[in-house]
């Protein structure tokens, strides 16, 4: 059909969408099409357009609404998605495969919808699932950029730990060198070693440092990044003194392993220590934990204090980022 559309080089399409979007006249009952290199976007108003901007007519074909298993269901039910696996956490089996049933008949890319059948459970950090639809457990995540394969029914990764995994990978510098204490498939190693760190990731679950592995290949991070199979307190052995940065993401455990990140740590050296707490203390009880274990070798600084999520009733997870530096 045709209708008023901005024609634009493609290279400009983003930004020129972005201000469409702004002044409030992107048309969004049609499609953005392209042609011969030029982009055609539609618009409700052209009188409201920037006169910068080249109004043209374009058939431009209608908008398909993609099917949502809201609107299946008729209600929204809660879900996540890890690549082409969807995760449900349903207590009625019934209704758990009516949400599974609704999510592949959807318009999402899911070839297969799991439920928690277990809380995380032993030192692999592992949990059982109940597939409700399809086969396989094995898939590709896809986060800020980066790709990491994993199989959940045998290593753990949490999607809703993105933002803070950025919130962490942002603060890393080119030339640093990175200890990750409890890596699994490499969601804070890997990135980290994109941004130009030198990486030591290390796990007890020996599939997630395969996967790890694989990941550091898909990236395009091997040399930057060492994995390494084994209980993180031998392997910091090899590395006393060695770390600028070192991530701690093993709440309601990572005070059994300070002694280990205070021998590998550096000079000067920022730690990310994660743990879950009540409501009424959330960061008291791991600042006291971090100063027993570093002073009075090092003067400890608490640069932030940021809560990750609310984990249980009146539970917290929650990060400090504090800085140990060598008196």
């Amino acid at each position: 059909m045709d209708v008023p559309c901005v024609r634009v080089e493609q290279s400009e399409g983003e930004a020129t969408r972005q201000v469409l979007v702004e002044v409030g006249v992107l048309d969004d009952e049609y499609a953005i099409t392209g042609d011969d290199g030029w982009l055609y976007l539609p618009v409700t108003d052209t009188d409201a357009v920037p006169g910068e901007l080249t109004v043209v007519t374009h058939d431009a074909p209608a908008r398909r609404t993609p099917t949502t298993p809201a609107d299946i269901l008729g209600d929204d039910p809660s879900y996540e998605r890890l690549g082409d696996v969807a995760i449900v956490d349903e207590d009625d089996p019934e209704r758990a495969q009516e949400i599974a049933r609704a999510i592949v008949d959807s318009d999402l890319p899911v070839e297969t919808v799991v439920d928690r059948a277990s809380e995380i459970q032993g030192e692999l950090r592992v949990r059982d699932w109940t597939v409700l639809v399809g086969d396989d457990t094995e898939t590709v995540h896809r986060e800020y950029g980066h790709e990491f394969a994993l199989d959940l029914d045998a290593v753990y990764f949490s999607p809703r730990l993105a933002t803070e995994r950025h919130r962490v990978v942002e603060q890393v510098q080119s030339g640093e060198h990175v200890f990750d204490m409890f890596a699994g498939v490499g969601p804070f190693a890997i990135p980290a070693a994109a941004r130009g760190a030198e990486v030591v990731a290390v796990d007890l679950n020996e599939t997630a440092v395969e996967y790890l592995r694989e990941n550091a290949r898909r990236n395009d991070v091997t040399d930057r990044l060492t994995a390494i199979h084994g209980d993180v307190r031998d392997v910091g052995d090899d590395y006393h003194d060695w770390a600028d940065r070192i991530v701690m993401n093993l709440p309601h455990s990572a005070q059994e392993f300070l002694d280990t990140a205070v021998a590998v740590a550096g000079d000067d050296c920022v730690l990310h220590y994660y743990d879950i707490q009540h409501e009424d203390d959330r960061f008291g009880p791991g600042e006291r934990a971090i100063r027993a274990a570093a002073e009075p070798e090092y003067e400890v600084t608490v640069e932030e204090r940021h809560t990750v999520r609310s984990y249980a009733p009146h539970e917290y997870n929650v990060c400090l980022d504090v800085r140990l530096t060598r008196r």
